[in-house]
């Protein structure tokens, strides 16, 4: 018995034909745009010798820093509370399980789109007692006109570079067979949000007067984009 033999007449993928020829490219982009919203985190400690007067501590000053943060309106597009704790913390010496004092903080994220005011609320949040700030992280949104952006850039790269071999044979393309982004006919790895640069993180006391404003910088951000593309060209007169 013999095995079976492909059919000489159909080509095996994914090459093409002599009459039908293939050209297989790939097309990408890279921009750099300014940043669309800044995160930035707060952290609000309170500490006490029993729970009741450590929960009222941190309540009073989580608070005044909502009421802070809201009080920008709507530079603020969103603002929500994260982890919340409350921790005993025990005597190193002595019998039994003595409490020397109790430690509580709350975790606050906001996300602001005016950078005008992130300086201003983000010195103003470090000058309260015993609140930490961290960021800002600058980001774009998932639905920015970049992105959008970047894609078309990347298939008329391919366009391009296509016709380029196309021309270098003496013909031209004839019809667009594939187009796809890189990794789209597999499982997409699991890439981490790449932070922006941290720009201020301090635990403060309130001071008398109102701090000057930081003067923070928007990070640019890099925005990438790739596919893959197949075409058919007019077959050339080699």
């Amino acid at each position: 018995m013999t095995a079976a033999t492909p059919d000489a007449s159909q080509p095996a993928v994914p090459y093409g034909t002599p009459e039908a020829p293939r050209i297989a490219v790939r097309g990408e982009a890279r921009l750099e745009v300014d940043p669309e919203i800044a995160r930035i985190g707060i952290t609000v400690a309170a500490r006490g010798r029993d729970r009741r007067s450590a929960l009222d501590d941190l309540t009073r000053r989580n608070t005044e820093v909502l009421d802070l943060v809201k009080s920008y309106g709507e530079a603020v597009e969103r603002l929500e509370t994260g982890a919340f704790s409350i921790t005993p913390e025990l005597a190193r010496h002595g019998r039994g399980e003595r409490v020397r004092t109790y430690h509580g903080s709350v975790r606050v994220t906001a996300e602001l789109t005016d950078f005008t005011a992130l300086g201003e609320l983000t010195t103003r949040l470090a000058d309260l007692d015993l609140t930490r700030v961290d960021g800002p992280w600058w980001a774009l949104r998932p639905d920015s006109p970049a992105h959008r952006e970047a894609r078309k850039k990347a298939v008329h790269e391919a366009v391009q570079r296509a016709r380029e071999y196309a021309e270098a044979l003496g013909t031209s393309l004839s019809a667009l067979v594939e187009l796809a982004d890189i990794g789209a006919e597999s499982a997409p790895p699991a890439y981490p949000q790449a932070p922006g640069r941290m720009r201020s993180a301090a635990f403060a006391g309130a001071a008398e007067d109102t701090p000057a404003p930081l003067d923070l910088e928007p990070q640019r951000q890099r925005v990438h984009a790739a596919i893959n593309a197949r075409f058919t060209m007019v077959p050339p007169r080699l």
